[in-house]
């Protein structure tokens, strides 16, 4: 796979007169060379279909940024007559009847949508070491994950396999695999995108997000797809008017919040402060008592949530199915059989909080805790214009080492906030640790992307030496 693989040089390529079909072509033959497991299915009759109409719309000139351009989606986004299962047993071989919004502007737009990327199952995991199809390894260190639950999107634009790619976002899985693999990623506003197609895991915190080699690829992505109006097929949307935002000198840095990163992460993320403040930023130290339990409150709507989305998958309608002597047994049977140990164990957490005499202990205890926590973080984004973390609390861990559930679950302190609250945030590759990549995660206030790209654009400087 070629370096040069990457948004801009492909634009210039097909600027320049290179055929779509032929950019698909190289595309398609990356994604048979993939050694990460990134891919779990490549559409190949389909791909090249489209990009013969790519190369129509360039002839016209009706092309758009995204015309010609090879894009992977995660395999919990449905593309219609395709196979999307969500890597997971119970939905093999499943072919949607129907596409995604997101998918639907794409190929509009003239994009190539070329395959599905692998994920943990139904994107509930941080490694996507729960997938039916096998654990992405890290394209930096085949010992090592990828990241969850978008591992394949993060390691197939990492791989340079292909330029951009979609994920989902439910607690931190678009910048959590970006991190780990050295590439862009972005959890935009709850509701700027629509999630209509996207396999439901919580409704309240799922979020479909973007991977590029740059911030500005992920900028433009991002201005391609987000809603300019509300999605009739997606309630939860709203019109989300993308601006180009001015420079802004304010910085929050909570200071104990990030303390249970390890050391190289801390002082990686310190030089970065130092940048900012040598070219006038401003630090403020900021207290964040209540984020600090965001993942102990995530746990229990995140699984509560779930619990009650994945109640479809029983064989009956749709799917995979083992019979028995009742309709209870099937249900007992199917589920059994199909669903991984992680998606089990949710779904025992979430319905267990749900149940009557636990809900108010701790579901609804739970809620209020999340409103506080929004609470929290909008008052102090009266004082500050981004909120400044680590994306991780390390580099990528090796693969089978987070045996213990809670500790998996910990992964996800620095990037549960965001989801909990609704707001945008990005993480920026920014230095290494023994040749693995670090992230540095911006967080800002609802539909303030814009300030997210010009900050991110900022650390890629920082990265550059400038």
């Amino acid at each position: 796979m070629s370096a040069d693989f990457t948004y801009t040089k492909i634009r210039e390529k097909l600027d320049k007169g290179t055929s779509a079909v032929d950019i698909t072509k190289e595309a398609l033959k990356n994604l048979k060379e993939d050694k990460c497991n990134a891919f779990v299915n490549i559409f190949e009759e389909s791909a090249l279909a489209q990009a013969k109409k790519a190369d129509e719309m360039i002839k016209t000139k009706k092309q758009t940024p995204l015309t010609g351009i090879p894009i992977a989606i995660k395999d919990n986004i449905c593309y219609k007559d395709h196979i999307t299962t969500s890597s997971s047993l119970i939905l093999k071989d499943f072919s949607s009847p129907f596409s995604a919004t997101v998918v639907k502007k794409m190929l509009d737009l003239g994009a190539v949508i070329i395959g599905t990327t692998n994920c943990d199952e139904f994107a509930m995991g941080g490694s996507t070491e729960n997938s039916c199809y096998g654990v992405t390894t890290n394209p930096h260190d085949k010992t090592r994950v990828s990241g969850g639950s978008s591992g394949g999107s993060a390691a197939a634009v990492a791989s340079f396999a292909v330029p951009l790619s979609l994920g989902s976002d439910t607690g931190g899985s678009v910048r959590q695999p970006a991190s780990f693999c050295g590439v862009v990623g972005l959890k935009p506003t709850y509701g700027s995108v629509s999630r209509n197609g996207l396999m439901m895991l919580s409704s309240s915190l799922d979020v479909i997000g973007q991977f590029g080699h740059t911030v500005s690829d992920v900028e433009l992505f991002f201005s391609a797809i987000a809603q300019k109006k509300s999605d009739e097929m997606d309630m939860t949307t709203e019109k989300h008017t993308y601006k180009k935002g001015k420079e802004t000198k304010k910085i929050g840095v909570p200071k104990s919040f990030i303390q249970k990163a390890k050391k190289e992460t801390i002082e990686n993320f310190n030089k970065i402060i130092e940048n900012f403040k040598n070219d006038g930023y401003e630090i403020i130290d900021i207290d964040l008592p209540i984020s600090s339990e965001a993942v102990a409150i995530y746990y229990v709507i995140q699984p509560a949530e779930a619990s009650s989305n994945l109640a479809r998958f029983d064989g009956i309608r749709y799917g995979n199915k083992k019979s028995g002597e009742n309709l209870l047994e099937d249900y007992i049977k199917t589920r059994g059989s199909f669903f991984g140990e992680e998606i089990k164990r949710r779904i025992t957490v979430g319905t267990y909080v749900l149940s009557s005499g636990y809900y108010d202990a701790y579901y609804n205890k739970a809620q209020l805790a999340r409103q506080a926590l929004t609470d929290e973080l909008n008052k102090i984004f009266q004082e500050v214009d981004v909120i400044l973390t680590p994306t991780t609390l390390t580099t990528a861990f090796e693969i089978g080492s987070k045996q213990n559930p809670v500790d998996m679950y910990e992964e996800d302190k620095f990037t549960v906030i965001a989801n909990l609250s609704g707001v945008p945030a990005i993480s920026v590759p920014m230095g290494k640790h023994q040749k693995l990549p670090l992230g540095v995660q911006c967080i800002a206030r609802h539909n303030n992307e814009d300030i997210l790209f010009n900050y991110g654009k900022k650390i890629e400087q920082y990265g550059r030496g400038k």
